[in-house]
């Protein structure tokens, strides 16, 4: 698995140069396979451009209520919870810095919350982050399609933080699928959180 993935990130590292990133722009590009290093779990392993393991999830339940981040030695980086409501809200989580064993007694440093206004339908939007759960205005707006892999992460300015990336080529005979994609990371964006993005919207959208 680790070979592949290697042999799949320096690919796509390449392709990004010589497509639409000019030679000093700077970005981290990240590829992202939809499955976990240990048998019998759900997750995620993540490989920079140099082949290495960056960051990886485990989860032995398919839709679970919290979701930790891990660095590629197993460290938790940040964790998500899932937050209990009484009103009808849909997939409206907070991120943790870290492992919390009580996702209540901690302060989140964000809230990314799944766009539902059925007053402004806007089907371009998925979601929206915020920096506490009690923010009116939003820090960031998740734009296109989780299903296609193919998303935007954009500041207030509207300009664009991370990308989500469907790759359609082969290498091997293989097809990347749905399964593996990139992540395009701009400067002054954390690329554990963007990653962190990829999984609350894999568990919104999926």
């Amino acid at each position: 698995m680790i070979v592949f993935l290697k042999s799949i990130s320096r690919k796509i590292h390449e392709e990004h140069h010589e497509q639409d990133y000019k030679p000093d722009d700077a970005f981290t590009s990240l590829t992202v396979w939809r499955k976990s290093l240990l048998f019998s779990c759900n997750g995620f392993t993540v490989i920079d451009s140099g082949g290495n393991l960056v960051f990886r999830v485990d989860n032995y339940i398919r839709r679970p209520e919290e979701v930790i981040l891990m660095d590629g030695s197993g460290k938790p980086l940040l964790t998500m919870c899932r937050r209990k409501k009484l009103r009808l809200v849909t997939d409206n989580w907070l991120v943790y810095e870290g492992e919390v064993g009580d996702c209540s007694s901690k302060k989140p440093i964000w809230c990314v919350r799944k766009h539902m206004n059925i007053l402004q339908p806007n089907l371009n939007v998925l979601a929206h982050v915020y920096r506490g759960p009690s923010d009116k205005r939003h820090a960031y707006v998740i734009e296109g399609s989780y299903d296609q892999r193919s998303c935007r992460v954009l500041d207030e300015s509207r300009r664009v933080r991370a990308e989500i990336r469907r790759k359609e080529a082969m290498i091997g005979g293989v097809s990347f699928g749905l399964e593996v994609f990139d992540l395009i990371v701009r400067p002054e964006f954390d690329p554990g959180f963007a990653m962190a993005i990829v999984l609350l919207l894999d568990q919104m959208f999926s």
